[in-house]
């Protein structure tokens, strides 16, 4: 399964309220061919070492999307990777020291905005050119997956501190994942903590804890034994907001659920995460028609 397999599967189930996500960082280590726990002693504290290995890279899954096919035999080196989620304390750690002020908390510049836009749309008034984020709002209805637009909406003063906007707060919740972070705000993380971001590739085969193929990060059955195994979208179909669980909608403390094989924590589930690589539509098509 695929970086973006896992997110699709997810996206199905997901309950994430924010454009943007946590993510994972790692670094080069000696090789070896067993899991090693990190405790500053055999390797860094609150990280885990991903034994090297050969794996199935996409999905064949009847779930699978278009841009996880077709599947490819990818071999990986091993990697120190974190075992959570980077947290709400950890980035509050990293903007204190640093200074740093992220995307969503800086005036958009119409110059760069507007390369994004369609050629000719006109510049808003500088009161509408105000910092923020994407927040989930959900629909009443089924939507097409394709068309996101649908349950995002752009919120100003939504940023990390107030993931949903100015009226909300992280207060209490140092220990969930860091939300509403830009890839250039992962990034400046990663190099202050003296790591990166894992690539598509490294992410799905740490996804996977060893397992071949299974649908998620835990085996093949959503709810083995009837227990959830993971954060996920609290209504019947993504991204349909349930009255009933309206109050449900949320990300929880990281570590809540049990670790995949490698014992990596929220590899499925919680909120999505970011990788080093650039995303492409036809990035397994290329792969393998190159190879």
């Amino acid at each position: 399964m695929s970086k973006f397999n896992f997110k699709i599967t997810l996206i199905i189930f997901i309950f994430l309220l924010l454009l943007s996500a946590s993510f994972y960082f790692f670094s080069s280590s000696p090789e070896s061919k067993k899991i090693i726990l990190g405790d500053d002693i055999h390797g860094p504290k609150g990280m885990v070492w991903i034994p090297g290995g050969t794996f199935i890279m996409g999905s064949q899954s009847r779930l699978a999307q278009a841009n996880e096919k077709p599947t490819h035999k990818v071999t990986v080196d091993g990697f120190w990777m974190d075992q959570t989620d980077v947290t709400n304390k950890q980035f509050a750690e990293f903007v204190k020291a640093s200074a740093y002020i992220t995307t969503a908390e800086r005036k958009p510049d119409w110059e760069t905005l507007k390369t994004q836009l369609a050629p000719g749309t006109p510049k808003p008034s500088e009161d509408q050119l105000v910092p923020g984020a994407m927040v989930f709002i959900g629909t009443s209805h089924p939507v097409p997956f394709d068309d996101n637009a649908r349950w995002w909406q752009y919120t100003p003063l939504a940023n990390w501190r107030h993931p949903q906007g100015p009226q909300s707060n992280i207060i209490g919740k140092e220990d969930h994942p860091v939300v509403q972070v830009s890839y250039e705000d992962a990034q400046a993380y990663a190099h202050w903590v003296g790591k990166r971001l894992p690539t598509e590739t490294e992410w799905e085969y740490a996804a996977r804890g060893g397992l071949k193929q299974a649908n998620y990060s835990w085996g093949n059955e959503f709810k083995p034994q009837g227990k959830c195994r993971a954060n996920t979208f609290p209504g019947k179909q993504f991204p349909v907001i349930d009255p009933a669980y309206k109050n449900k909608i949320g990300t929880s403390k990281v570590a809540s659920y049990p670790p995949n094989g490698y014992q990596l924590y929220d590899m499925a589930g919680n909120v999505w995460q970011w990788v080093a690589d650039w995303y492409r539509a036809d990035a397994f098509a290329e792969v393998a028609k190159n190879s």
